[in-house]
Protein backbone atom coordinates (compact mmCIF):
# COMPACT_ATOMS: atom_id res chain seq x y z
CA UNK A 1 0.00 0.00 0.00
CA UNK A 2 1.42 3.42 -0.34
CA UNK A 3 0.19 6.71 0.55
CA UNK A 4 0.50 10.04 -1.94
CA UNK A 5 0.87 13.39 0.09
CA UNK A 6 0.73 16.48 -1.93
CA UNK A 7 1.71 19.10 0.54
CA UNK A 8 0.96 22.81 0.34
CA UNK A 9 2.05 26.10 2.27
CA UNK A 10 -1.01 28.15 1.48
CA UNK A 11 -0.56 32.42 0.98
CA UNK A 12 -1.73 33.98 4.54
CA UNK A 13 -5.52 33.71 4.79
CA UNK A 14 -5.82 31.15 2.24
CA UNK A 15 -5.46 27.73 4.23
CA UNK A 16 -8.85 27.37 4.80
CA UNK A 17 -10.33 28.72 1.68
CA UNK A 18 -7.83 25.87 -0.06
CA UNK A 19 -8.69 22.46 2.06
CA UNK A 20 -12.00 23.43 0.91
CA UNK A 21 -11.61 24.00 -2.25
CA UNK A 22 -9.39 19.99 -2.09
CA UNK A 23 -12.45 18.80 -0.28
CA UNK A 24 -14.93 19.60 -2.64
CA UNK A 25 -13.01 18.72 -5.92
CA UNK A 26 -11.90 15.84 -4.48
CA UNK A 27 -15.10 14.20 -3.28
CA UNK A 28 -15.34 13.03 -6.96
CA UNK A 29 -12.24 11.35 -6.76
CA UNK A 30 -13.54 7.58 -5.58
CA UNK A 31 -11.39 4.43 -5.23
CA UNK A 32 -8.86 6.59 -4.16
CA UNK A 33 -9.73 7.67 -0.32
CA UNK A 34 -8.60 11.27 -0.72
CA UNK A 35 -8.26 12.53 2.85
CA UNK A 36 -7.30 16.85 3.28
CA UNK A 37 -5.53 17.93 6.56
CA UNK A 38 -4.59 21.04 8.13
CA UNK A 39 -1.98 21.97 10.57
CA UNK A 40 -2.23 21.92 13.79
CA UNK A 41 1.14 21.43 15.27
CA UNK A 42 3.80 21.88 11.68
CA UNK A 43 4.10 24.91 9.64
CA UNK A 44 1.74 27.64 9.45
CA UNK A 45 -0.89 27.37 6.25
CA UNK A 46 0.01 23.91 5.84
CA UNK A 47 -2.35 21.81 3.84
CA UNK A 48 -2.11 18.31 2.66
CA UNK A 49 -4.30 15.87 0.36
CA UNK A 50 -3.94 12.78 0.91
CA UNK A 51 -4.76 9.23 -1.09
CA UNK A 52 -3.76 5.42 -0.91
CA UNK A 53 -3.46 3.26 -3.18
CA UNK A 54 -2.57 -0.40 -3.79
CA UNK A 55 0.75 0.23 -5.89
CA UNK A 56 2.11 2.97 -7.81
CA UNK A 57 1.10 1.68 -11.27
CA UNK A 58 -3.08 2.84 -9.66
CA UNK A 59 -1.32 6.17 -8.71
CA UNK A 60 0.46 6.65 -12.31
CA UNK A 61 -3.16 5.33 -13.74
CA UNK A 62 -4.91 7.72 -11.66
CA UNK A 63 -2.95 10.76 -12.77
CA UNK A 64 -3.41 9.88 -16.19
CA UNK A 65 -6.94 9.69 -15.95
CA UNK A 66 -7.15 13.08 -14.25
CA UNK A 67 -5.04 14.72 -16.52
CA UNK A 68 -7.57 13.73 -19.37
CA UNK A 69 -10.37 15.54 -17.48
CA UNK A 70 -11.55 18.47 -19.31
CA UNK A 71 -13.77 19.19 -16.47
CA UNK A 72 -11.08 18.50 -13.66
CA UNK A 73 -9.11 21.03 -15.51
CA UNK A 74 -11.51 23.87 -15.46
CA UNK A 75 -12.68 22.81 -11.49
CA UNK A 76 -8.83 23.26 -10.57
CA UNK A 77 -8.45 26.38 -12.64
CA UNK A 78 -7.23 29.32 -10.17
CA UNK A 79 -6.04 26.81 -7.49
CA UNK A 80 -2.24 27.91 -7.76
CA UNK A 81 -3.21 31.53 -6.22
CA UNK A 82 -4.30 29.90 -2.70
CA UNK A 83 -0.59 28.83 -2.39
CA UNK A 84 3.12 29.20 -2.20
CA UNK A 85 4.86 26.52 -1.94
CA UNK A 86 4.84 22.67 -2.79
CA UNK A 87 5.89 18.87 -2.64
CA UNK A 88 4.72 15.52 -3.31
CA UNK A 89 5.50 12.61 -0.59
CA UNK A 90 5.37 8.62 -1.72
CA UNK A 91 5.30 6.47 1.24
CA UNK A 92 4.71 3.39 1.47
CA UNK A 93 3.26 1.66 4.39
CA UNK A 94 4.70 -1.35 6.38
CA UNK A 95 2.79 -4.40 6.83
Amino acid sequence: MFIVRDVFTAKPGQASKLAKFFKDVMKDAPGTKPRILTDVVAGYNTVVMEFEFKGLGEFEKEMREYMDKPDMRQRMAGYTDMWMTGKREILRTVD
